[in-house]
């Protein structure tokens, strides 16, 4: 079995690398991806990746914001249903995206009424982690109307920057993935005093490790 293994940055997968290096798993080919942050950096270095490589499975790891106290700081999550946050268009003080202006056909595939879902239960029943809703985005939520728009619309209980380009890429190439997060912090007023980012990153290669076992 090939496994990708995706984040945005280095330091997010970094343990699990290390372990992994040193710690073979039979029938299990283990490779990894820094794809840099944002949609558009994921979408062009994992579709440049699958253009030369094949993985069987691909796990995207992450930290992320949640939208209120339903998890603790430090929890780790599995996303299984993804939206496009912030694109759009502002108008007469309100946010349309783009399915609202009909730009695109909110339920060509591979979205399914604005969503990107992932349609592999069996594997994320596997892990036996939170299933959660979320909404990807450009620009980091901190406005209380559009924490209210996103929890509105998309019922969202956590942001990435990445996730989205993902499971879009995954979907188009027909590939089973996971995109798995650790909540580092509430969304709202950006005060890093309050983060747990080394908690959360601490939570996350655990649970990744042992996920990987289990494929």
């Amino acid at each position: 079995m090939n496994i990708l293994l995706i984040a945005a940055t280095l330091s997010e997968i970094q343990t699990t690398i290390d372990y992994y290096k040193n710690n073979n798993l039979l029938e299990k080919n283990i490779d990894h991806l820094i794809t840099g942050i944002g949609l558009m950096q994921t979408t062009y270095h994992l579709t440049q990746y699958l253009q030369n490589n094949t993985s069987n499975i691909i796990i995207q790891a992450g930290i992320a914001g949640c939208f209120h106290n339903k998890y603790m700081l430090g929890d780790v999550v599995l996303v299984d249903k993804d939206f496009l946050g912030d694109m759009g268009v502002i108008e007469d003080n309100h946010f349309k995206n783009i399915f609202d202006l009909k730009l695109i056909d909110a339920k060509a595939f591979p979205f399914s009424d604005n969503a990107l879902i992932n349609p592999h239960k069996n594997i994320l029943d596997k892990i036996q982690l939170p299933k959660v809703i979320s909404v990807s985005i450009n620009e980091i939520t901190t406005q209380p109307d559009r924490i209210q728009y996103y929890q509105q619309k998309y019922n969202a209980e956590v942001e990435s920057m990445e996730g989205a380009a993902f499971h879009y890429v995954c979907l188009q190439q027909n590939i089973p993935f996971i995109q798995m997060r650790s909540i580092s912090n509430r969304i709202g007023i950006r005060d890093k005093a309050k983060w747990k980012i080394k908690e959360a990153i601490e939570n996350l290669n655990k649970q990744l490790i042992n996920c990987i076992k289990l494929l």
